[in-house]
């Protein structure tokens, strides 16, 4: 029960302190808006151009593989630590996971979305 009653005051002074560092945002900014400060850029420069650039759809491409590969590497990464203790079956289904995301590269390769021209 004292485990619980501390967990318990734990979650309800994280919560309050979070509370009090967004509120004390909010109390402590400043506020006025000039021309300088609503500019692109605050280095002290003339901006030249927009700061909004449109980016080719194949880097998204790239952000969206990157993230699918990776968390599947991460998804691989228990079964590595603990791969003296699961039997055959989970052997076999790190497998069949290795060649579905095989499968999902040579596609990738296939459809041309890693060619940069």
């Amino acid at each position: 029960m004292k485990e619980l009653m501390c967990l318990v005051v734990f979650i309800a002074m994280s919560a309050i302190f979070a509370v009090a560092m967004v509120v004390a945002g909010f109390i402590c900014q400043y506020k006025k808006n000039t021309p300088g400060k609503v500019t692109t850029y605050e280095c002290g420069t003339i901006p030249f151009n927009d700061s909004r650039v449109r980016f080719d759809i194949k880097y998204f491409h790239y952000a969206i593989l990157f993230l699918i590969f990776d968390i599947e590497t991460i998804f691989l990464y228990p079964f590595a630590v603990s791969i003296d203790s699961l039997g055959i079956f989970a052997i076999f289904e790190a497998f069949l996971f290795l060649l579905i995301l095989l499968l999902g590269l040579f596609f990738v390769i296939k459809r041309n979305f890693l060619r940069w021209n």
